[in-house]
């Protein structure tokens, strides 16, 4: 089944026609001599790709109708510039004006942009970190979408770029690619969306994100899986920080039968600070995997990474994060913590939290944590009036809603709250007094 995936996938890859031929034709060679992996791959070790191999991607989707997509692309109360594409294409209907004006596809890109385009795309995504996905967006790679924040600029609204899949008559391939450069001293907000129509999906989503952020400057990124549990999902993100830069970001998995996201974030330059947070809620049969690396290669830098997933029903969840101190980081601060709440005796996680560390003059912290709810809090709960259901999803929201009241933007938490008691109360009168 991996032979017939990978010869679907470069079947695709070969109808590319672009101005990336020479990006396509290393992408393909690289794809072609890759191995699918199974379970004896460390990195893969929990995931089964078995649902995308098994399956039929080698179509592009036939149609691009943004009819009833508005409310799914649309967060309220966030006022952003946003930028949305169905099933790959762009989508102007949804997209506002703003957005239109101010984020750049990269076959309308003019020469200063085809020139920032060479010299950073494909240069962040490097190195052990890399892998056969995105090899294959690089093959794939038609077009894509630059946002280039200038020096200094302080860019007040919000930007979100949205990808939208809908169901199609047959199984379907979208590549999506987004280039990010924010220049010294600049600031800016970046929602990046994957969301989909209510009916079931049958769509495969392979994306890549490269984030260059410039000396002393900042980027708050809310990356949010939000698809249909059909849908599949397999998605990198890679962050080069320079000096005194910050990278703040918070990611949402809600869960597929298969949804894959690596982070990884490059410590460049000396002063510049991590601070990533997660949140991973996958349910019936649904499996989530974050794979998080950040790399410390300079002094002076710090990270503070906190992901928490709760799992229910049958789903599995694994997160394995990765902090690696390079011999030339010393005076690094680094903390990671993974804490897990199982909602059944079916549900599964494999968290692996790492400290990699060849400088002596650090300090770093890690910790993982696995727990059931606790007896005694859903006993005083229901001696106070409160049905033990109730009980059972106050708790379990409350156990991820610490990260939500910390996120810098208030309209992302309001849409997220209802959205994630929905997760745990599924009816209504459950979550009356979360959502």
């Amino acid at each position: 089944m991996s032979e017939q995936f990978q010869a679907q996938q470069l079947a695709l890859a070969n109808q590319v026609n672009s101005s990336f031929a020479d990006l396509n034709t290393a992408g393909r060679a690289a794809f072609e001599q890759a191995v699918i992996p199974n379970r004896k791959h460390e990195a893969w070790k929990y995931t089964s790709l078995r649902h995308l191999t098994e399956g039929v991607y080698g179509n592009v989707a036939s149609s691009h109708s943004a009819a009833g997509l508005d409310g799914v692309a649309t967060i309220p109360a966030l006022g952003s510039q946003r930028l949305v594409f169905v099933n790959g294409v762009l989508s102007e209907e949804l997209s506002s004006n703003e957005a239109l004006e101010n984020l750049t596809l990269f076959s309308q890109a003019n020469d200063e942009q085809k020139a920032l385009i060479a010299d950073k795309l494909d240069t962040i995504v490097a190195g052990q970190n890399r892998h056969l996905f995105n090899e294959l967006n690089n093959a794939q790679l038609i077009d894509g979408v630059l946002l280039h924040i200038g020096k200094n600029v302080q860019q007040e609204q919000a930007i979100q770029v949205s990808w939208l899949t809908t169901k199609q008559d047959d199984n379907f391939s979208v590549n999506a690619r987004l280039l990010v450069v924010v220049e010294q001293g600049a600031n800016a907000t970046l929602v990046e969306h994957y969301a989909s129509a209510d009916a079931e999906q049958n769509s495969f989503t392979n994306a890549v994100t490269e984030i260059a952020i410039g000396a002393n400057a900042k980027l708050q990124h809310y990356r949010l899986n939000m698809s249909q549990e059909d849908a599949l999902h397999i998605g990198a993100t890679h962050v080069d920080l320079e000096r005194d830069a910050q990278y703040h970001s918070f990611h949402l998995g809600l869960g597929s039968k298969l949804t894959r996201n690596d982070i990884v974030v490059n410590h460049n330059g000396g002063g510049s600070h991590v601070e990533m947070s997660g949140v991973y809620v996958p349910q019936n049969k649904q499996l989530v995997d974050f794979h998080t690396c950040i790399e410390h290669k300079v002094p002076r830098c710090t990270t503070n990474e906190v992901f928490r997933g709760i799992m229910n029903d049958s789903a599995k969840a694994v997160f394995n994060g990765r902090i690696h101190i390079h011999p030339d980081a010393q005076k690094t601060l680094a903390e990671m913590s993974n804490k897990n709440l199982l909602l059944t005796n079916e549900a599964e996680i494999n968290t692996k939290p790492e400290l990699e560390i060849y400088a002596d003059d650090v300090q770093c912290a890690h910790g993982a944590t696995v727990a059931q709810l606790e007896e005694k809090a859903l006993f005083y709960m229901q001696s106070r009036g409160i049905s033990k259901r109730e009980a059972e999803v106050m708790l379990s929201f409350g156990f991820i809603n610490e990260l939500l009241e910390a996120l810098p933007d208030e309209a992302i938490g309001n849409y997220l709250r209802p959205i994630l008691a929905h997760r745990f109360g599924r009816e209504q009168s459950l979550t009356r007094h979360i959502a």
